[in-house]
């Protein structure tokens, strides 16, 4: 498969097990610590002192020290980490949904960077940036030899800063040197499309701008279609891997009129916290069906989970990646930050999706291109080595293949969404759950 990495989130894409997010400031006290563990701490220090001392060639220790620590991290479970000052600072671009940058999706091709495509109304764009580009060189710098996340760190920076790329494209003998100058780049959480008579909306990921983007496609959809002849909406959470948790909550909101959402369970007995739905629908209780698969994490399963158990919407594709988890992120100043899985997340019927993941009312397959036949582009929760096993985890394990192809024709689980909503017979292969199934066929 080729791995895309998008300019729009400065460098850095969250994965499939991307976290809900919740940031903090201060963790519950713990228990002082006993003589035995600081016996321990003294052997970590006095091994420290040998490597540094005594190691083949002199060690990084800055470097030792955030192994160590993301060693201890790590040994909780996959979603906890040390974040260095600038990798929390990545994740603040990532979360924030905007960052000082070019605007244009990139992947690595025969050591050069290729242009994806230049996102439209950005300095790429403007500039004459074109889909196939390959850029070879960056302010001067050779990108033969360097990864591609090094190669992003390159292009992004602050707003109204100029940087010149050097670039290959079809048809020119020799390099072109094109000059861009640096914007705020804001990220669309959502992208929406009419589907004819239905309103289709892609929410990419759970940033701080996530709600107003959904409200912004909705109020464009129902300007667009006439309401006698709007059909509904399907909400595609397929590839989601999660982010802010409120995100989450708003989102499932915007469906729902009454009822809890979701609720998180820390450590103690009493640390409980549940978050409720306020009235207003803003689709006026129009049918909706919801799109998940194997990439669907944290976050969408959130929504997914809350919109099922209100029988709200239908949720139609594959079994979801099963992150149950949500972690605080805890400032540490001008050290970073600590990402710590503080609690457990619960569907409004109480259930825990960790390890598990939410199950469709109906699943319909996704059949993969011959390209990727024979590949492994299964993705769960329950395959992570060391993660926490949830309460309702079986062998089946949680998670599903993680493909959404680009072709809209080709989109055999948004085609059944589409017909659901058109009231056209589907496949009687996959019929609906009765018990949890809100539409017709």
């Amino acid at each position: 498969m080729v791995r895309k990495l998008s300019l729009l989130f400065a460098g850095a894409l969250m994965g499939a097990s991307a976290v809900s997010l919740v940031y903090g400031t201060n963790g519950t006290a713990a228990n002082a610590a006993d003589s035995d563990t600081y016996r321990q701490l003294a052997i970590f220090g006095d091994i420290f002192e040998r490597v540094r001392a005594q190691y083949v060639t002199p060690p990084d220790e800055k470097e030792l020290v955030e192994s160590a620590i993301n060693g201890m991290l790590t040994s909780l479970d996959p979603h906890s980490s040390y974040l260095n000052a600038d990798a929390a600072k990545d994740m603040r671009v990532q979360t924030k949904g905007e960052f000082g940058g070019l605007g244009i999706e990139v992947t690595m091709e025969n050591e050069l960077v290729k242009v994806v495509s230049p996102i439209d109304d950005t300095p790429a764009a403007r500039a004459g940036i074109l889909a196939g580009d390959l850029i070879e060189k960056i302010d001067g710098e050779n990108v033969r030899g360097i990864s591609l996340s090094d190669a992003v760190d390159m292009m992004r920076g602050p707003a109204n800063t100029p940087i010149e790329l050097s670039v290959l494209r079809e048809g020119q003998t020799k390099p072109l040197k094109i000059t861009i100058i640096r914007d705020i780049i804001k990220v669309k959480a959502v992208k929406y499309r009419l589907e004819d008579d239905i309103g289709y909306m892609k929410v990419t990921s759970f940033t701080e701008k996530t709600t107003d983007d959904l409200r912004e496609a909705i109020n464009a959809i129902q300007s667009d279609i006439p309401e006698d002849e709007l059909k509904g909406y399907v909400l595609d959470l397929r590839l989601n891997p999660g982010g802010l948790l409120d995100q989450a909550v708003n989102v499932s909101d915007a469906f729902l009129d009454q009822g809890e959402i979701v609720s998180t369970r820390g450590r103690e007995a009493d640390d409980i916290a549940r978050f409720a739905s306020q009235p207003g629908d803003l689709i006026d209780g129009k049918p909706l069906v919801v799109l998940i698969n194997g990439g669907s994490a944290s976050a969408s399963e959130i929504v997914a989970g809350a919109l099922q158990d209100h029988r709200r919407a239908t949720v139609v594709g594959t079994k979801s990646f099963g992150k149950g988890s949500v972690q605080t992120i805890i400032p540490l100043g001008e050290n970073g930050a600590l990402r710590l899985t503080t609690a457990l997340y619960y569907t409004p019927s109480g259930t825990s999706i960790q390890g598990t993941g939410i199950v469709p009312d109906i699943e319909v397959e996704q059949p993969l291109p011959e390209d990727l036949a024979g590949m492994d582009v299964t993705s769960g929760e329950s395959e992570l080595r060391g993660h926490i096993r949830g309460e309702a985890e079986s062998e089946e394990g949680s998670g599903s293949v993680a493909y959404v192809p680009q072709d809209p024709e080709e989109d055999l689980q948004l085609g059944y969404a589409l017909d659901l909503l058109r009231g056209v017979k589907s496949d009687p292969a996959f019929p609906p759950n009765p018990d949890k199934a809100v539409m017709n066929q």
